[in-house]
């Protein structure tokens, strides 16, 4: 798999800075508790949300937000603004800021709790950093996972490994990371080569990973991490990026990681090239891959930057897709 060096960088940096990019303006004062019309609560209740697997059960933590300012302005590669200007309007989504959304997944298991991706542990701007929180509320503490896997390293996944001290939040859990993904991140030589303004994200990746050291396995594209949880290579949005099939009796569920952004704008233009996609061609065929697969197999997908509860499913549209939110109703 060849990967275009300048492009594979520059992505890489964006989605590490992104958080501190993205957090000015309205969407930010809000979130802060800025004044508005109303004197009410400005405060969310909490967010987390349940669904069965089988047997198990899986919980959703949102973490809250980044926003990107002017979303019509490179943040798709390969269209027009104009183009995306239209399909952000159709999805009823601010064209001058438009938030991204973070939320992680947690799975009981047998073996004990296994959170997937860590979040930005409050580090990366004040509207995200709220799964501490949501996990309190939810019943639940660090010191419960056993296991966090990780899809792959950019900043909004992996810096909630940490706190702000350097402190690993998950002190007794061991952590599985993809091992091509951990090849590229670690590689000196890369990081030697890296423009200045890309080395925070070489940086950021040791800094978090460092107080784990002894407790973390690499795996394979296509390991099993677990009972039931079954790693599947979708390469591309990173060199080493991984989802996860998850499953228990007959009953499956894919957690994408970051094999799209927003759905509104990825399935409904699945050849549309976001800048965080460090390699952007090979994303745009695992895009397609995935999504032909989920579609056809009507399996219910998971998805980092999707709308919270972040979950639903695929159907094929035209010459995309069309994603559909899970029934609140069937959950038990």
């Amino acid at each position: 798999m060849e990967f275009d060096r300048r492009s594979l960088l520059q992505a890489a940096g964006l989605a590490l800075a992104a958080p501190a990019l993205l957090r000015l303006g309205v969407v930010e004062a809000l979130a802060q508790g800025a004044p508005a019309a109303s004197s009410g609560p400005t405060q969310q209740a909490p967010g987390f949300y349940r669904f069965r697997l089988g047997s198990r059960m899986v919980t959703l933590l949102h973490d809250g937000f980044g926003s990107r300012p002017s979303p019509t302005q490179g943040f798709v590669r390969n269209a027009e603004p104009a183009a995306v200007e239209a399909a952000l309007r159709a999805a009823f989504l601010p064209t001058e800021q438009m938030p991204i959304p973070y939320t992680a997944t947690l799975l009981e298991t047998p073996q004990g709790l296994v959170l997937f991706d860590t979040g930005t542990g409050g580090q990366l701007g004040r509207t995200a950093g709220h799964i501490p929180a949501n996990m309190r509320a939810a019943g639940l503490s660090p010191d419960d996972i056993a296991l966090v896997v990780l899809t792959h390293f950019h900043g909004d996944h992996i810096t909630g490994l940490t706190d702000a001290e350097g402190s690993p939040v998950f002190a007794k859990a061991e952590v599985v990371v993809p091992r091509a993904e951990w090849d590229f991140w670690m590689d000196d030589g890369q990081m030697s080569r890296a423009p200045q303004g890309m080395k925070g994200a070489f940086e950021n990746v040791r800094k978090r990973f460092a107080p784990y050291k002894g407790r973390i396995r690499q795996i394979e594209s296509t390991a099993e991490v677990a009972p039931g949880i079954q790693a599947q290579p979708t390469f591309g949005h990173t060199p080493g990026h991984t989802s996860y099939l998850l499953s228990d009796g007959g009953t499956q569920v894919m957690l994408l990681g970051d094999v799209t952004n927003r759905p509104e704008l990825n399935l409904a233009h699945p050849g549309w090239h976001l800048v965080f996609d460090m390699d952007a061609e090979k994303a745009e065929a695992t895009r397609r891959k995935v999504f032909d697969q989920v579609a056809t197999d009507r399996m219910r997908c998971i998805g980092y930057h999707f709308p919270f509860p972040a979950n639903g499913y695929v159907a094929k549209e035209g010459e995309g897709y069309r994603f559909v939110p899970a029934n609140w109703s069937s959950e038990a």
